[in-house]
């Protein structure tokens, strides 16, 4: 079915189900689901598309672009990037003072100084700076968890890994993501949770994730803002 409300048209399937109320779905690919009660009238269905209309084309947007996958970022004013689960300008300012180029966050923007408008150059300033955060905020994160363990962390390293947010090895070395700066606090906090609950059991078998729910019941709403998220975690 096709249905124009707000000046917004969007497509759906309507699938009648042994249910007792109706419910809105959007897989992955962008397309709306809608689950209803049989012998439910379109109109009543129609009210609630509406009512939730906000919330339904930000979902079916994002799984669109998602499909679409990261588009390629341009270093200039006003382009955005995510830092902490939030979108920022870049309030780029050149200054020939400065003697290596840095980002600073300002109220509702990144300022990156620069010595010179050089993509490359801004592009690693950024880099830098999300390096420097995740290794700040996971330091303080481990500290805080540090409690559930009787064991620490005998190193912590940030590094840039196409496959991984984390790993700990057999001599309790852990190492993260620079991207995880870009991922809100609570997420950053499942990841340090994930890697030291590694320290106690290696593998991902039926323990590990026991202490890890023990510690963080809602791990897998992380899970899944990592899943649905990474592909636009990037300079």
């Amino acid at each position: 079915m096709i249905h124009t409300y707000l000046g917004e048209t969007i497509r759906f399937e309507i699938k009648y189900k042994n249910r007792t109320s109706i419910g809105i779905s959007v897989d992955s690919y962008g397309d709306l689901e809608v689950l209803v009660p049989k012998k439910t009238p379109d109109e009543q269905v129609i009210r609630v598309l509406e009512t939730n209309w906000d919330v339904i084309q930000q979902k079916v947007n994002e799984m669109k672009e998602r499909l679409n996958g990261p588009q390629e970022k341009v270093y200039e004013n006003e382009e955005e990037f995510l830092y902490l689960g939030k979108t920022y300008p870049i309030h780029i300012i050149q200054d020939a003072e400065v003697e290596q180029d840095y980002v600073v966050l300002k109220g509702n923007a990144l300022h990156v100084y620069a010595r010179e408008l050089d993509d490359e150059k801004l592009k690693q300033s950024l880099k830098r700076f999300y390096y420097q955060q995740t290794k700040s905020l996971v330091e303080a994160r481990v500290t805080s968890y540090q409690h559930h363990f009787k064991t620490k962390p005998r190193s912590i390293r940030i590094t840039d890994s196409p496959t991984t947010w984390g790993t700990c090895d057999s001599n309790l070395r852990l190492t993260f993501n620079w991207r995880l700066a870009m991922a809100p606090q609570d997420v950053i906090d499942y990841v340090v949770v994930h890697e030291m609950c590694h320290m106690v059991h290696l593998n991902h078998d039926r323990s590990f994730w026991r202490l890890v729910g023990k510690i963080m019941p809602d791990y897998k709403e992380k899970e899944r803002w990592l899943a649905l998220s990474n592909w636009k975690m990037t300079v």
